[in-house]
């Protein structure tokens, strides 16, 4: 039995209001783009080596377009100083319109590796045994020098390592290098 002042409305702890509430604070979240806007970003996508549903998730979750990728070596395929870019990936490489940053790994020249990939800048990625406020500290100083904004900076990396200076940097996102230059699946 209703009491004083109540409209008889669905009750508000059940699972069917709760469904009801999340759909439509849902749909109010998620804008409705013009198809000019939808074909912009489609073609920015392409632009960056990206299908359009991880650019496209990219630039919800953090609301602005990317300005940047860096590249660890380890997505690169290069493991020695001198070593040959795997097949696809200086192709992959000539044909992004972005600006590229390359994450160097230990006992690599670091230079020399961003010489030949057109890179703009190169950090030594922290070592495996760097605490995570080591990592935040040496990757949001590379940020800061460079002039970058660190949630348009997309990684694109393999190991599970590279995943957490992604996190400790406070990246857009993550990728993998067999993802981005081959097409396999993982994910963001």
């Amino acid at each position: 039995m209703a009491g004083i002042g109540h409209n008889r409305g669905p009750q508000a702890g059940g699972a069917g209001w709760r469904t009801h509430c999340w759909r439509q604070a849902r749909a109010a979240l998620l804008p409705v783009l013009p198809v000019e806007v939808v074909r912009l970003r489609v073609l920015r996508a392409q632009a960056l080596g990206l299908d359009y549903k991880t650019y496209a998730g990219v630039r919800a979750t953090t609301g602005r377009d990317l300005v940047a990728f860096l590249f660890s070596s380890n997505a690169l395929g290069v493991f020695r100083d001198g070593a040959a870019l795997p097949k696809g990936r200086a192709e992959g490489l000539a044909r992004l319109e972005i600006r590229r940053d390359l994450g160097a790994g230990p006992g690599l020249d670091m230079q020399a590796l961003a010489l030949r990939i057109g890179a703009t800048s190169a950090i030594r990625l922290p070592g495996f045994g760097e605490s995570w406020a080591g990592m935040r500290r040496q990757m949001k100083g590379w940020l800061r020098a460079e002039g970058l904004p660190g949630d348009a900076v997309l990684m694109i990396g393999e190991t599970d390592h590279e995943r957490e200076l992604c996190g400790a940097g406070g990246l857009a996102g993550f990728l993998t290098g067999m993802r981005y230059f081959e097409g396999r699946s993982d994910e963001i």
